[in-house]
């Protein structure tokens, strides 16, 4: 696409193309489920102005058996789960700190068949990956844990290496038998509410101890008891999820509700621009594009920004700008 063909439909954009009304994914985490809490929630989003377009639970055994929450969190997941370590790309900076901190190379790693994702490290150690999940949130980053990247860790664990060991607590958190998530589709009109507001001073912060102090995280924390609650909520167990952005809201739906894209207003609204469906699908997994000259998360890159924008600066990105 030449730069004035982009232009033109940056522009068309701007003139009435994209949708008007941001809309996201919302659920209650397992351990916050409880009555009151959807009362709190349902009252909160009444009073902003959010509309809920569909709401109810799902099910920790539907979450496991469809791998629902291995899809919503993409890479770390992946990376834990399914892709192999000698498939991942890790950048000169991060092996060279590896052969610094465990004295040999991370090719040499691989080479003597050290290096596992939290599935086969868990086989490989004859324990569970809840276990293996307990011995890795006791590591310590810079000794025996180093962050190779975004959602992207190596640990190790006696004599091996293990990749995202602690996505364990994180995938258990949602397939205890018996419980569920409590999901909410809702829209809002942008004029009134931010999506960066949506998200700050509705949401919270992921700390809820230090989330704004009217936002349901932090609500949440700070009456965890007379919301029936069996512990105080933390950065892990924070109350509530919800899409960080219009295109993140975009692949919650895909995932979490089985919506597709040509149903799906944001979808169809890139489709329209222009942005071949394989490539939306691809971006869902959070890759690092290219975009102003390095490559970024692309989640990151459409954080907080409205959908009109989200569109605009997607659209950028697919062209290489």
């Amino acid at each position: 696409m030449s730069l004035a063909q982009l232009e033109k439909r940056v522009k068309d954009l701007e003139v009435g193309q994209a949708e008007r009304i941001c809309s996201a994914v919302v659920f209650i985490k397992p351990h916050a489920v409880t009555d009151k809490v959807q009362d709190l929630v349902a009252a909160r989003f009444a009073a902003e102005g959010i509309t809920v377009l569909s709401e109810g639970h799902i099910k920790a055994e539907r979450i496991d058996k469809d791998a629902l929450i291995d899809t919503h969190y993409g890479a770390i997941a992946a990376r834990a789960m399914k892709q192999k370590p000698s498939e991942l790309i890790v950048q000169k900076a991060a092996q060279e700190e590896f052969e610094k901190v465990f004295g040999l190379s991370w090719q040499a790693a691989l080479d003597k068949k050290l290096v596992f994702n939290l599935a086969d490290g868990a086989e490989k150690l004859g324990c569970s990956m809840d276990e293996l999940g307990n011995k890795y949130d006791k590591l310590k980053k810079g000794v025996d844990m180093l962050k190779f990247g975004g959602g992207f860790y190596c640990g190790k664990i006696g004599d091996i290496y293990v990749i995202n060991g602690f996505y364990a607590k994180m995938r258990s958190q949602f397939t205890v038998p018996g419980q569920s998530i409590y999901y909410y589709e809702v829209e809002w009109d942008p004029k009134r509410l931010a999506w960066a507001d949506f998200r700050g001073s509705v949401l919270g912060g992921t700390d809820p101890k230090t989330a704004e102090s009217k936002s349901l995280r932090h609500v949440i924390f700070k009456t965890w008891k007379d919301l029936g609650l069996d512990a105080e909520p933390n950065t892990g167990n924070n109350g509530m999820h919800a899409s960080a952005s219009p295109f993140e809201a975009l692949a919650e739906r895909c995932n979490w509700l089985g919506v597709s894209l040509e149903h799906d207003a944001h979808g169809r609204a890139m489709l329209a621009l222009g942005l071949p469906a394989g490539l939306i699908k691809t971006w869902f997994d959070d890759p690092a594009v290219p975009f102003q000259g390095k490559r970024q998360s692309l989640f990151d890159l459409l954080e907080d920004l409205n959908s009109r924008e989200c569109l605009k600066k997607a659209v950028l990105i697919a062209a290489g700008r």
